[in-house]
């Protein structure tokens, strides 16, 4: 099975697999009561969940080579999000299941849409055949926008 680009970049974005450093930030994110509104039962707030969620993460990487991946603002450095597919069984058939959590700072800017683009877009030249879903909550517009065309990840150098 192919392994994802680790790191890999958008235009505005870098992309990569997560590491126990990452855990403050991702804490920060998944705390946030507007970040899971729509899903409340996602809502992190103890340390030791989110460095369990995080190894979890990892443990996906290794056994697929992909997964949940932490999205960095390019230009800054500053964690923005996550985004990723992991493997997942709906009504008894494989698919990867396509997700993203992003600070509410950063909504309205198009990096949820820019980083789940890129993750697609590898998505099916490597893994062709394989169905990404993306569940999304009827109440939910703004995740059921026509995205812009898709934009292909490159390496980081």
């Amino acid at each position: 099975m192919p392994n994802q680009p680790d790191p890999f970049q958008t235009a505005r974005l870098t992309i990569r697999k997560p590491t126990a450093a990452d855990a403050i930030d991702v804490l920060a994110i998944l705390s946030d009561p507007l970040v899971v509104k729509r899903n409340p039962s996602d809502l992190v707030t103890d340390p030791t969940r989110v460095v369990a969620l995080i190894e979890r993460w990892l443990r996906h990487w290794d056994n697929h080579g992909f997964g949940n991946s932490c999205v960095f603002e390019s230009a800054t450095g500053l964690l923005v999000g996550t985004c990723g597919i992991r493997t997942m069984t709906v009504h008894g058939q494989p698919v990867l299941n396509l997700m993203y959590r992003f600070r509410p700072l950063t909504w309205g800017q198009g990096y949820a849409t820019e980083a789940a683009g890129a993750v697609v877009t590898w998505s099916e030249q490597n893994l062709p055949g394989q169905v990404v879903v993306a569940r999304v909550r009827p109440e939910h517009l703004a995740s059921q926008r026509r995205p812009p065309p898709r934009l292909h990840p490159r390496r980081c150098r």
